[in-house]
């Protein structure tokens, strides 16, 4: 297929991969980004597009796979505090979670700041340790050494909270 050819369908196939994307979830932009990935596959095998029946089935299966791939590549994201909350627990169950949140939350508090900012960037953030080492500036060995002193603090003022 020529350039000119190819120009001509190039805007019914984006319309069609960016539809694509956009009824399978993704955001506009995703969508717009899954769209213009699409594209240029489609124009990187443009010599080839002739023994295909229907391009436009084509452009709808790449945008498929690649919205799948994309999701797979993002990142867990952190559970809303108000979406953890039990259904099913008595309101003295609620009220000892409550009581738990509110303990923890105040012992995190008294952590040493660096502990502090490390635990938060490895469980909220999921960075990883060569992650949080290059951002402060410290040894991979040195977060995983912090990590294990405010984790080993914590579990034992747990152990100590609840008498074990």
């Amino acid at each position: 297929m020529d350039k000119t050819a190819f120009e001509q369908q190039a805007r019914t196939w984006r319309e069609k991969a960016l539809s694509v994307g956009m009824s399978c979830g993704a955001g506009r932009e995703e969508a717009e980004d899954i769209a213009q990935d699409v594209m240029l596959r489609l124009w990187q095998m443009r010599d080839e597009l002739e023994r295909y029946d229907s391009i436009e089935a084509l452009a709808t299966l790449m945008a498929r796979h690649l919205l799948i791939n994309h999701k797979r590549r993002r990142k867990p994201e952190a559970l809303n505090e108000a979406i953890t909350v039990s259904i099913t627990a008595s309101p003295h169950e609620q009220l000892e979670m409550k009581e738990d949140d509110q303990w923890l939350t105040k012992r995190l508090e008294q952590l040493p700041t660096t502990q502090r900012t490390l635990l938060y960037m490895r469980q909220v953030e999921r960075k990883t340790h060569e992650e949080i080492a290059q951002l402060l500036g410290i040894e991979t060995t040195s977060v995983s050494t912090l990590l294990a002193r405010a984790r080993k603090s914590l579990l034992e003022d747990i152990k100590r909270r609840n008498n074990l």
